[in-house]
C-alpha cells in the first residue's frame, strides 16, 4: 500500500493507495508547531478508522509546497511508519517537460503533480485549475508540455484581507449570493468576493484558451473550491477531487520504475 503526502499552505492531504485505487484518504492542518509524535498519532487514529495498520504501507511520497513542516512530517513517517519517504522536490524530476524559455524556474510538486495526472486521465491538451490557498491555472500542450500559467489569490484570502484591513467591514460566509446587487455590507461582500472571483476564473480560462489557439481545450478543476466555481460556470469541465494525490502517485510509480530499470 502507498501513502501519499500532499502537504498545502492551509491543510496536508493523505491519500492511502492500494495499487491505482484511492482507498482513503483525510486531511490535516498544515501547523508547523504540530510534533512528530503528534503526526504519528494522527495517523494512527486515521489508520484506525480505515480498518488498517500502519505496518501495511509499504513505501511513502510527499509533496511539499510548506518546507517548514517537512522535518516533522518525514521524522513521524520514519518513526511510526518504518519508511524512508520519496519528497518530490528539486531533486526529482517530476517528468513535465516545459517550453522553451529563459527561466529555469519549475513548478511545485502541488502544480506539477495535477498537470501530470490531468494529461494521464483526461489526454492533452488540457487546463488545470487549482482551488487552494492561491488559486493556479496551468496550460499544458497538445504534446504534453507545459506552456505556462498564472496564479492569483483564492476567494477565501481575498475576503480574508478585506476583513483585516478595513475597520467597519464584517468577516463573512464563503457564500454564493442570489445577486450582484445587495443590500447589505454581508451580500455585497459576498457578491463581490464570489461573483467576482468565478467571472475572474471565466477570463482567465477564455484568455488561456485563446493564448493557446484552441477554444475547445479541456479544462479541469481540483482543490476545495472547484465545486463551487464549476457549479456556476459552463467553462469547467472536469472536477477531480483527488488529482495533485494520483498525481504524485504517478511521479512515484515512474521514480520506482526507473531506479528498477
Amino acid at each position: 500500500m502507498l501513502l501519499v503526502i500532499d502537504v498545502g499552505n492551509t491543510n496536508m492531504e493523505f491519500g492511502l493507495y492500494r495499487g491505482t485505487e484511492l482507498i482513503g484518504s483525510f486531511r490535516l492542518m498544515t501547523d508547523a508547531n504540530r510534533t512528530s509524535d503528534e503526526l504519528g498519532l494522527w495517523l494512527c487514529q486515521y489508520f484506525q478508522r480505515f480498518g488498517l495498520e500502519l505496518g501495511q504501507v509499504e513505501d511513502v511520497v510527499i509533496g511539499s509546497v510548506a518546507p517548514q513542516v517537512m522535518h516533522t512530517l518525514s521524522r513521524a513517517v520514519r518513526t511510526y511508519i518504518g519508511r524512508e519517504p520519496l519528497v518530490v522536490d528539486d531533486g526529482l524530476d517530476p517528468g513535465l517537460p516545459y517550453v522553451e524559455c529563459d527561466s529555469d524556474e519549475r513548478l511545485g510538486p502541488d502544480r506539477a503533480a495535477a498537470d501530470i495526472a490531468a494529461i494521464a486521465k483526461y489526454g492533452a491538451p488540457v487546463i488545470v485549475l487549482d482551488f487552494g490557498t492561491a488559486t493556479t491555472l496551468d496550460a499544458v500542450s497538445r504534446e504534453g508540455v507545459y506552456l505556462g500559467g498564472c496564479i492569483t489569490a483564492g476567494v477565501r484570502v481575498s475576503i480574508d484581507g478585506l476583513f483585516q484591513k478595513t475597520a467597519l467591514l464584517p468577516r463573512v460566509e464563503l457564500v454564493k449570493p442570489d445577486t450582484v446587487l445587495g443590500l447589505t455590507a454581508v451580500g455585497q461582500i459576498q457578491a463581490g468576493a464570489v461573483l467576482g472571483y468565478i467571472g475572474a476564473i471565466e477570463y482567465l480560462i477564455r484568455k488561456a484558451r485563446e493564448e493557446m489557439g484552441d477554444p475547445e481545450v479541456k479544462v479541469v478543476a481540483t482543490g476545495g473550491l472547484s465545486r463551487m466555481v464549476a457549479e456556476n460556470t459552463k467553462l469547467i469541465d472536469v472536477i477531480d477531487p483527488q488529482l495533485v494525490l494520483d498525481g504524485l502517485r504517478i511521479i512515484y510509480e515512474r521514480a520506482r520504475s526507473t531506479e528498477n530499470r
